[in-house]
Order: C-alpha cells, then structure tokens, then sequence
C-alpha cells in the first residue's frame, strides 16, 4: 500500500511539462514520477559504453546523410528543368 509522502517543488512550466508527458503516456504525473524515479540508473556502464559508440558513428553518420540529400535535392531538381523543358518542347505545359 502506497502512503508514503515525497513533495517536490518545481516551478509551473516544469510541473505543466510534467503533465504533458505523463498524459502523453497515459499515466498520472504521480506514476510518472515513479516510472522515472525506478528507471532512473539502470543503465548499465556496459550500456553506457554501447550507447555512446552508437552515438558517435551516428554523428559520424551525419555528414554523409546530408552530403546524401543534398546529392538528391540536385538531382530532383535537374531533373524538374529536364522534364519542365521536355514538356515544353511537346507543347504540354507553357
């Protein structure tokens, strides 16, 4: 049975943030609160270790994916003004 107390003092926009998530999860900001708090530290130095390699090669990652998308926004668009002309030269679009 639950009936022990913690109060926690936080300012209105923190406790209006607090809200917003536990609803987002469908939860009471009470549960939430316990969620967090008996998830807090569970991961495990092994995990840690794992977590920031993944973030590393994704940061890596990330120059390329936009040296990516920047290729295929050039290649979108010269192929916009080839069709924008082929259908010009049929007489479809003016």
């Amino acid at each position: 049975m639950r009936n022990a107390r913690t109060t926690v003092l936080m300012t209105p926009d923190e406790k209006a943030d607090l809200e917003k998530r536990a609803a987002s999860m469908g939860v009471s900001s009470g549960e939430y609160i316990r969620l967090a708090v008996d998830n807090y530290e569970k991961i495990s130095p092994g995990e840690e270790a794992e977590l920031a390699a993944l973030v590393e090669q994704v940061n890596a990652a990330i120059p390329k994916m936009h040296a990516s998308l920047d290729q295929s926004i050039k290649t979108l668009e010269e192929l916009h003004e080839e069709m924008d002309a082929f259908l010009r030269e049929k007489g479809i679009r003016k």
